[in-house]
């Protein structure tokens, strides 16, 4: 979706982006076994989801931000609302979306609010340790690096091919959509492939 920005660092001067990267990481971790842990309890994840719209104001990205971030899974959402309907689980129909919706924000929160070079070395430093296994730390950050920046190609690819649908048959098809998205992420998969391969990154 165009306005998708997950993985791009908007500039400010907020606590979150004077915050160590590290640090951030640390607490984004930490946060997720913590939704993991209170999602059982309603007024908990209620509290969590409170606490994440309070953090995207503290960071200065407002509202409108914080949905951008979360638009992308809407389907995985209402999926997931909807197999806990129909399993009867009531309370589960709310509170795992929520919770998962939680998770998305936070980690866009962190992204949005710490440049990509930063979550990069901070990577790498971790890695560090592994090298004497035969890990390459920097292999690590790179991995890290594209992932970042294939967040946000991925959901144009899903805004194109979503609008093309709508556009031939004037509605949206789950099942129609899947195909075209996988081919589609596929190939851009082989052109980056190939990138790394053409400046001897891989082999």
């Amino acid at each position: 979706m165009r306005h998708v920005t997950l993985g791009m660092y908007q500039p400010g001067t907020s606590p979150f982006h004077r915050m160590p990267a590290g640090v951030k990481l640390v607490l984004l971790v930490a946060c997720g076994v913590a939704i993991v842990v209170v999602r059982r309890w309603p007024w908990a994840v209620a509290a969590v989801a409170g606490l994440v719209v309070v953090a995207y104001l503290v960071a200065g990205l407002g509202l409108g931000f914080l949905v951008r971030q979360v638009r992308p899974v809407w389907v995985l959402l209402v999926f997931t609302a909807a197999m806990n309907l129909l399993a009867r689980a009531w309370q589960q129909a709310w509170t795992v979306p929520v919770s998962l919706a939680c998770l998305v924000a936070l980690a866009a929160l962190v992204t949005a609010t710490t440049r990509t070079s930063d979550l990069v070395d901070v990577a790498v430093v971790v890695a560090g340790p592994a090298r004497r296994f035969g890990v390459q730390p920097e292999r690590v950050g790179l991995l890290l690096l594209l992932g970042l920046r294939c967040v946000p190609l991925v959901a144009g690819l899903v805004d194109g091919i979503r609008e093309a649908q709508i556009a031939r048959s004037g509605a949206f098809s789950l099942g129609a959509f899947a195909a075209p998205l996988v081919i589609a992420a596929l190939r851009e998969a082989d052109v980056i492939g190939e990138a790394l391969v053409a400046r001897g990154i891989d082999d």
